[in-house]
């Protein structure tokens, strides 16, 4: 008897069950957003396409009277709607990484899944958003500037994706500190994250989403050309050696928890009212902050060289 009631397995309780099926749905959880973040990348694209289309047979210079007018009007609908996707999709980024922490439901899978959306939506849409608002439509079809803008479109995602690889790659191989013992820089991020140059360009074309065709022949070929700067530009920093806050540890503690609320309240409010601005603002900061304590550093280094 005393054998049989060791050999004996009790079943699991329904209490136990159910914990096992809560923690199983958690991990569903951050691979939800992970594809709502997709969704928006992919509807960016369908909507720059569509607007792109909607430029057929609107020239620069043309008058934006009749039918010229409701294209127009129609284009930039369009491309607002592909811009606040984007914004969106950042948004979701940010909370599927937050929520796997905090639930510990990290996966291997959920992280190559997330690189995957984050080269579509980060890299893909803004890339295509970009050449169709800005210099695809206002360069001539087969000109130097054209070939130079669709280059440059391209050059973006592929340093989008080179980003990517190499914060996978320092992910799973921390880097030594002084002490000799590895562990993970989380409190700041090596070279632009994409979502960030990424969202500079969807901000910017939120700013002002009428295609830049429309500004005329003086004004339209100098916006594009300083727009494919901007490009090239987010493009070198993504791949540069730049350090910038990542935020990770923004809200850890319970007292600094307390602090942040009121901050994320006043911003997402001030974003709701004034979005045009604000987020222009926020991350044209962000992408800025990076450089300028690059060139304080600097500063700083040469007199103890000397």
């Amino acid at each position: 008897m005393a054998s049989e009631a060791k050999g004996s397995v009790q079943a699991p309780s329904e209490e136990v069950r159910e914990r096992r099926g809560i923690r199983k749905g958690l991990y569903i959880l951050p691979s939800a957003f992970t594809a709502a973040n997709i969704g928006m990348g992919y509807f960016a694209v369908m909507a720059a396409l569509r607007g792109f289309q909607m430029l057929d047979g609107v020239s620069l210079g043309q008058p934006l009277v009749g039918e010229a007018a409701q294209k127009i009007a129609a284009a930039t609908m369009h491309f607002d709607n592909a811009s606040r996707a984007i914004g969106w999709a950042i948004l979701f980024d940010t909370l599927d990484g937050r929520i796997a922490r905090l639930t510990k439901t990290t996966t291997e899978i959920g992280i190559q899944f997330d690189s995957i959306a984050d080269v579509l939506t980060f890299g893909i849409a803004p890339a295509v958003l970009v050449y169709a608002w800005g210099y695809g439509s206002t360069f001539a079809d087969g000109s130097q500037l054209h070939k130079l803008g669709w280059f440059l479109s391209f050059m973006f995602l592929i340093c989008g994706a080179l980003r990517l690889a190499r914060f996978n790659v320092q992910a799973t191989r921390p880097r030594p500190l002084a002490e000799g013992s590895a562990k993970v820089d989380k409190k700041s991020f090596l070279g632009l994250p994409i979502p960030a140059a990424a969202g500079l360009l969807a901000a910017l074309i939120h700013f002002a989403p009428r295609p830049l065709l429309t500004y005329g022949g003086d004004y339209a070929p100098l916006y594009a050309s300083l727009l494919m700067g901007v490009v090239a530009v987010l493009g070198a920093l993504m791949v540069s050696t730049i350090r910038y806050s990542s935020f990770k540890t923004l809200g850890a503690g319970k007292r600094s928890t307390i602090m942040v609320m009121p901050i994320i309240a006043a911003v997402g409010m001030l974003v709701w009212l004034f979005s045009r601005y604000v987020l222009l603002t926020i991350v044209l900061i962000y992408v800025l902050h990076g450089i300028i304590f690059r060139i304080f550093a600097l500063f700083r280094s040469r007199p103890a060289e000397e």
